[in-house]
């Protein structure tokens, strides 16, 4: 068959399946519209079968009666006009493409009225064609109606979900803009009738009150992480572990008030909940990350719901970190009967980051090295995340009992020195303090091909921690001195799975607290390990004071309580 230049109407409907799939897009398309025409106020009006009729109303700045024309062919934009503004774009609409990509599968009737004009002007198409314009009287702002979608192109309407499912997704749209967008108000109407309204009053809570109801919304716990120097900033709410869904779905994220779909992001914050949650178990968040303009690519699809980074890294651990950090302030101990934690250290291992440096209470005696390696600036934690706990013992070697204000806690003691260990090591890393062991007889290892191109990416990283490792032959290293806290029992397993955590973690976090869980965990006491009174008060002890003790650098906990109402009830002294 010959070669031949597609014919405008075939080409426009081959463009326009890739910005309107379906109708819950020409939704979000026109709600960008109107957002980036500064609107106040957007109504949504759509037929119970949204197919059928779909109309957006704003109070924004409106369109010129000589330019509502040019707004209905592709590639003609306000928004846009140099090659170098596709670096920095502001806005949520810049290709063009939206309005004509509707109008060539629909019937579209657009009134708008531009501040400052004495009346509107209003244009009509079918399908592509124009087939009528004449001046309107309307209100300013900008009212777009859109019938019969896919009327034109049969086909598409046979991969359309059910009227009810399609409806569902139009009205989930615009929860996550009322929820991006607090200050303007969003009304969604069915058939004319209000089933939803928010009163743009600028307060963040309200919209999702609106959306998932005062008592879920009370459990949310409000994040903001002050911009840092890179211009990185998190803001909006995340439930509290309790309040959790079966999928994904209610994870809504938003980069530069944009609404986006990135895996990564969704990695980031379900890794803060890592520990927190039971399995197959998701949070409820709301959160909008800002990030300089110029380090995202918001063009890799026509559809604007996918984006990249410049740095994953950092748009990652921002994340990550921002979240975690604001659930540890919540958190309180897990009581049995009531949170299942999970183990998923076997299948990932991503450790978390937001630590900070503190101390040791100064009168722990106890045989562990690690105390007797490092020096810190001593001084207690503003807040106080475990209650003070009195000591019974310990349990089948593994566990201690203590006596809390509120049931019997149990401490897993290797988690617990995990914990302990890895605050300490990564506290020595942010004082550029660098203590080794020397090995009395250096270790050869040979790794594999793998192994041995992680050892050379990260070497820097590994003597920062304090391994002198060197290079012997192809693929062969002989290791000098490895970490002060780490054991010697056997540094070449260690450093080989060190390297794999390292493997695992790819690109999502920093690679140095990797190394420090694994040194951690490599370094602290054992299940089955018998320990005196002493050691057991130092461990209690100094777990109290480290940034997070409820739960290990792999996410599992350290510490569950047995509350008194379930000792009352076993003993049947509580019906």
């Amino acid at each position: 068959m010959p070669i031949e230049v597609l014919i405008p109407s075939l080409a426009a409907q081959i463009a326009a399946g890739e910005v309107v799939e379906r109708p819950v897009s020409v939704v979000k398309e026109l709600i960008e519209n109107s957002l980036d025409a500064h609107a106040a106020s957007i109504v949504i009006d759509v037929g119970k079968d949204p197919c059928s009729y779909i109309r957006v109303v704003d109070d924004g700045d409106g369109i010129s009666s000589n330019e509502i024309d040019l707004a209905l062919t592709h590639h003609a934009t306000s928004k846009l006009h140099t090659l170098d503004q596709l670096d920095d774009i502001r806005t949520l609409g810049f290709r063009g493409e939206a309005l004509p990509s509707i109008a060539s599968v629909s019937k579209v009737l657009i009134v708008s009225r531009r501040l400052g004009s004495d009346s509107a002007y209003s244009v009509e198409y079918d399908c592509g064609l124009k087939i009528n314009e004449t001046a309107y009287a309307s209100a300013i702002g900008t009212s777009v109606s859109v019938i019969d979608l896919f009327s034109n192109v049969p086909v598409r309407l046979k991969f359309l979900r059910s009227s009810t499912s399609e409806l569902t997704k139009v009205k989930d749209i615009v929860h996550l803009f009322a929820m991006a967008y607090p200050s303007v108000k969003f009304q969604l109407r069915i058939e004319g009738k209000v089933t939803f309204d928010t009163q743009g009053s600028g307060n963040p809570i309200d919209p999702i009150v609106a959306v998932y109801g005062p008592k879920s919304a009370s459990e949310m716990i409000a994040v903001a992480s002050e911009q840092d120097d890179n211009g990185y900033a998190v803001e909006g709410f995340v439930s509290v572990p309790a309040l959790n869904r079966a999928n994904r779905s209610y994870m809504t994220l938003f980069v530069n008030n944009r609404l986006v779909n990135s895996r990564m992001l969704n990695h980031a914050v379900e890794e803060s909940y890592h520990g927190l949650l039971p399995e197959r178990r998701y949070p409820i968040t709301v959160l909008n990350l800002a990030i300089p303009y110029s380090e995202v690519d918001v063009n890799a699809h026509p559809g604007k719901l996918e984006v990249r980074f410049q740095n994953e890294n950092r748009v990652y651990s921002t994340l990550q970190k921002a979240i975690r950090s604001h659930l540890i302030n919540q958190i309180p101990v897990s009581q049995v009967g009531q949170t299942t934690f999970t183990n998923r250290a076997s299948q990932s291992f991503y450790p978390y980051t937001n630590y900070k440096p503190h101390g040791t209470t100064s009168d722990s005696q106890t045989t562990f090295s690690v105390d007797s390696a490092y020096t810190f600036n001593t001084h207690k934690p503003n807040r106080e995340v475990l209650p003070s706990l009195t000591l019974i013992g310990q349990v089948r070697l593994t566990y201690l009992v203590a006596d809390g204000p509120d049931g019997v806690y149990l401490i897993d003691q290797h988690a617990a020195h995990e914990r302990i260990l890895f605050d300490k090591v990564v506290a020595a890393r942010g004082q550029r303090q660098s203590v080794s062991q020397t090995l009395l007889s250096p270790t050869t290892v040979e790794l594999s091909s793998l192994h041995a191109d992680l050892l050379d990416t990260n070497k820097e990283t590994l003597k920062l921690y304090g391994f002198d490792i060197e290079q012997f032959g192809d693929n062969t290293y002989i290791v000098r001195a490895v970490p002060a806290v780490m054991s010697i029992a056997d540094t070449e397993k260690s450093l080989r799975d060190i390297l794999d955590m390292i493997s695992v973690e790819g690109l999502l976090r920093q690679h140095e607290d990797v190394v420090a869980a694994s040194v951690a965990c490599h370094s602290s006491v054992r299940a089955g390990m018998p320990l005196s009174l002493t050691e057991m008060q130092s461990l209690l002890n100094q777990l109290h004071d480290t940034s997070n003790p409820h739960t290990c650098p792999h996410g599992r906990p350290t510490i569950i309580r047995y509350a008194d109402y379930n000792l009352e009830r076993e003993f049947g002294r509580r019906q």
